[in-house]
């Protein structure tokens, strides 16, 4: 195993074909969040068993565009919305967006993938509700802010089709145009 986060807790290594014929590999998702300094094999086993849990109704689903964005923008820009805390929601929305910003800085020419993306994901949204907790401004768990970025990187990667980083529409598809779109807002 070339990973150290508890794979034998994960009941099956990959995810069914979602309604794109992708598939999802749970031990490279726990891998790719380890490399990414998560510590917590429990939330993300947790976390990796929401997702094959709800993939199907995932990858049918809609990304909240508009709250993702001012969630990361709150969170990363350091743009206020009056609120001093943020929920598990929130935090999640705004570390999924924070990953596909770092991924897409990792991911020079394609070399990275979905598995990638939803790991880090996970790690961030780990990273930024210690921090957020340790300043007194995270309310719920840090479970569900964990499954929320995991679950919004699903999406935005099935939402962009699967198709890779710049996808087969040339440029502004795939994960690239993507993130253009989120991250400009």
């Amino acid at each position: 195993m070339p990973f150290g986060i508890g794979k034998d807790t994960v009941q099956d290594t990959q995810f069914r074909p979602d309604s794109h014929g992708h598939d999802f590999d749970f031990s490279s998702i726990l891998g790719h969040a380890e490399q990414n300094g998560s510590s917590r094999s429990d939330l993300l086993n947790a976390a990796v068993n929401y997702l094959k849990e709800n993939s199907g109704r995932f990858s049918k689903e809609d990304v909240d565009e508009e709250r993702a964005v001012k969630a990361h923008k709150v969170l990363y820009e350091g743009k206020s919305d009056d609120s001093d805390k943020h929920d598990s929601e929130s935090l999640g929305m705004g570390a999924a967006l924070q990953a596909l910003k770092l991924f897409m800085g990792q991911s020079h020419g394609g070399s990275g993938d979905k598995n990638q993306l939803i790991g880090l994901a996970m790690a961030q949204a780990e990273k930024l509700f210690d921090q957020k907790a340790a300043e007194g401004k995270a309310s719920g768990d840090k479970q569900a802010a964990v499954n929320k970025a995991a679950e919004l990187a699903f999406k935005m990667y099935t939402k962009s089709h699967g198709s890779g980083l710049t996808g087969t529409g040339g440029p502004g598809g795939g994960l690239l145009g993507l993130a253009n779109k989120f991250l400009s807002k």
